[in-house]
């Protein structure tokens, strides 16, 4: 019987609440940075571990890193996961969002037959959701982003239902498989790792490096010369002084004190 194969992209972010910039220059301050799996991403691994323990199948989680990145991986292993690929490669350095997700198109077109592709919505370092959509428009599939949760998968037929979320409402689609799917934020929390599982990645080493040997990709379209787009400017943002006020009281005369000083400080007309 068929077993649904499912490819999930993550990225290796920096910490935003621990970013610093560089008053003088604008730039980040990444020393001592501690990076982490992006958050949303996480929403697509639960996603996918709840599909395959419906469905069964395997999943791979796919991403373009340094090889510090490896640490993430190891997380998601410890979340339950099959296998990982890292694609690592110093002439993958500077990659904008067009080259990054024609790397992974093309890493997934490597692994051969996929039948759903999880993205997170979106990255906390950047926000730009391009990657899912790009992807798919490499791989030439089908994409619905904001999807909750995998109604319906029905391999024989070749379809799957999805339950997308919007502001005010929900719909349903019924598509072909394979898919590209972007998986809407906080939509599925995700579950702790275990050690069980994290030990695979000591003993079975579930992680394959990939660098560009494998890929074959021409280096015109990758990296920094593959990227058409250029960050010229950071813009700084000093942080805000606080005034720490505090009132020691009952709660009618804090309401009145706190209204006050939001009034004084143009908080409140």
């Amino acid at each position: 019987m068929k077993r649904p194969r499912i490819v999930v992209g993550i990225k290796w972010v920096p910490n935003t609440q621990a970013v610093r910039f560089d008053p003088k220059t604008g730039t980040l301050i990444r020393e001592g940075v501690p990076s982490i799996v992006n958050p949303h991403d996480l929403d697509a691994i639960e996603l996918a571990l709840k599909t395959r323990e419906k469905y069964g199948g395997e999943i791979i989680v796919v991403t373009m890193a340094p090889p510090g990145a490896e640490e993430g991986l190891r997380h998601v292993i410890g979340m339950g996961v099959d296998r990982a690929i890292l694609v690592s490669d110093r002439v993958f350095a500077g990659s904008d969002t067009l080259a990054t997700s024609y790397t992974l198109a093309k890493t997934i077109e490597r692994i051969g037959r996929v039948d759903l592709v999880f993205f997170g919505q979106e990255t906390i370092d950047s926000s730009t959701a391009h990657i899912p959509a790009q992807v798919a428009s490499w791989l030439d599939l089908p994409y619905i982003y904001y999807v909750e949760s995998i109604e319906k998968l029905e391999l024989k037929e070749n379809k799957v239902v999805v339950k997308r979320k919007l502001e005010d409402r929900y719909e349903w689609y019924e598509v072909e498989l394979p898919v590209v799917i972007g998986v809407a934020m906080h939509s599925n929390p995700p579950r702790p790792i275990s050690l069980t599982n994290k030990l695979r990645a000591v003993t079975e080493k579930p992680i394959e490096v990939w660098t560009n040997k494998q890929l074959g990709l021409d280096p015109r379209c990758i990296g920094l010369r593959g990227s058409p787009t250029i960050v010229s400017k950071v813009t700084w943002q000093p942080e805000i002084p606080r005034k720490r006020k505090i009132y020691q009281g009952n709660p009618k005369e804090a309401v009145k004190w706190l209204i006050k000083h939001l009034e004084e400080e143009k908080v409140l007309p």
